[in-house]
This record gives C-alpha cells, structure tokens and sequence, in this order.
C-alpha cells in the first residue's frame, strides 16, 4: 500500500486495533507514533504494536515492543472492529 493509503486508515487514532494483511502472513496490533514517525513515514515504513504485547507496550511505551513493517509489505488494513477490509483501490 502507498503512503497515503495506510495514512488515511491511520489518521489521528493510532490507537485503533488493527488486523493487518501483509503478503506473507496476517498480523493483529495497532499503528504506534513513535519520535522516528515522520522519518519512518517518509519511507512508507510503519511501526506496528502486536496485539500480544499491547497491554506490556501501553504500561512502559517501550519502543522496542514495536515492529518496523515496510507498506509495500502491506495488502489490507482493516480495524479489529470492522468486517471489510482497506484496500489499495
């Protein structure tokens, strides 16, 4: 997906829980604003949360609970809550 693809799924609610379709496996987590976003962002690379480490990450902020995925990695966004998914159109 293109930077402003998965920024328009991100938007202000980074804190959104996600279920994320990469081309080799399907992941669950949310988007984290780290102090690197912007640089990261302009290299359409995103630093995802897994949900497993959630209640860890939100207790410490420890960035290291995090993962760096790059978004062309990425097929399909969808929020934990919703059915259908985001896709490239």
């Amino acid at each position: 997906m293109t930077i402003e693809q998965i920024e328009r799924f991100v938007g202000s609610d980074t804190d959104r829980s996600s279920r994320i379709i990469l081309k080799a496996r399907t992941v669950e987590g949310f988007f984290i604003k780290a102090p690197d976003f912007l640089e990261l962002k302009k290299k359409n690379f995103w630093r995802i949360v897994m949900a497993s480490k959630m209640e860890e990450y939100m207790q410490s902020k420890d960035l290291n609970l995090s993962r760096i995925f790059n978004g062309q990695e990425i097929i399909k966004i969808a929020s934990k809550t919703e059915k259908s998914f985001h896709s490239p159109s």
